[in-house]
């Protein structure tokens, strides 16, 4: 992570209200790859790291026995559990507040872990080396994202695109032009070279698929207000007494982009990249 950041608990703080509606979710057919690349046959143990309001281990709570969900974030957990309303998936869930570098907190082994787009914050080198240890023989740590460079146009959708260039330059005029993360800035970014800290700590591959996205989506006014509010570095705390004003402004912003309330979007696809666990 970016010398000198530090996380803290604010990273995520007031943003899991957001998230389940704001964020666009994980491209259709992601449980039927997984379920084919890593031979699932509804045994077994999952273990997603940084699961925020349960996106992915919900999504495939149907392909384990028993499904471990674990982020630092009290909100984020509750709406997880809120979001496993069904007896058949909630019986097989379990949430635990803590960090990936507090693992491996007596949770047992795993025949999967997966990472969506968390890992970035996390201290990877030695998260990395712990899940592999809590991993059965044969098991594989699955990173899942959304496909990076992708172009999504709407030509021929009946309503305008998003306007997140907009958005952006109305959060950097509020916040500042270094990106926000909890109490700290991140000049840089998040750090990248996943391959290089997991091949590092004795992981095989990766073996890359793609789960295609491109369906066309409708966007409505508080469904984009969401998302803003869902991301770490727009996250509601950070505007302090400004965020009345910043959420009049923007909802401004999207009335001009759309009167009719409406925003048409495309499915992003899903990037995933398998690591077996290797040989010791």
């Amino acid at each position: 992570m970016e010398t000198g950041w530090e996380w803290d608990e604010t990273l995520f703080s007031g943003t899991a209200a957001f998230y389940r509606r704001g964020r666009l979710p994980y491209a259709p057919g992601l449980e039927d790859l997984l379920a084919w690349v890593l031979d699932l046959d509804g045994r077994g143990r999952l273990l997603d790291l940084g699961c925020g309001p349960g996106t992915v281990a919900l999504r495939l709570a149907g392909l384990f026995d028993e499904v471990v969900g674990v982020d630092p974030d009290p909100g984020m957990l509750a709406e997880a559990a809120r979001g496993a309303a069904e007896p058949e998936v909630a019986d097989k869930l379990r949430w635990v507040r803590a960090r990936a570098e507090e693992l491996p907190a007596g949770l047992g082994d795993f025949t999967v872990v997966t990472l969506a787009q968390s890992f970035h914050w996390m201290d990877r080198e030695r998260v990395a080396a712990t899940v592999r240890g809590m991993l059965r023989p044969g098991g594989a740590l699955v990173h899942i994202s959304d496909l990076k460079g992708e172009t999504r146009a709407v030509d021929g959708l009946p309503y305008p695109p998003v306007p997140r260039a907009a958005i952006d330059g109305l959060v950097r005029g509020c916040l500042g032009p270094v990106r926000r993360a909890g109490r700290g800035l991140l000049p840089r970014g998040t750090p990248s070279g996943e391959d290089a800290v997991l091949a590092g700590a004795g992981f095989a591959g990766p073996y890359r698929h793609v789960v295609p996205g491109g369906q066309a989506m409708v966007r409505t006014w508080d469904d984009v207000v969401a998302e803003v509010f869902s991301m770490s570095f727009s996250a509601p705390h950070l505007f302090g007494d400004r965020l009345a004003a910043f959420e009049a402004d923007l909802r401004r912003l999207l009335r001009d982009a759309s009167p009719s309330g409406r925003f048409s979007e495309r499915q992003p696809g899903t990037e995933v990249f398998v690591w077996p666990r290797g040989a010791d």
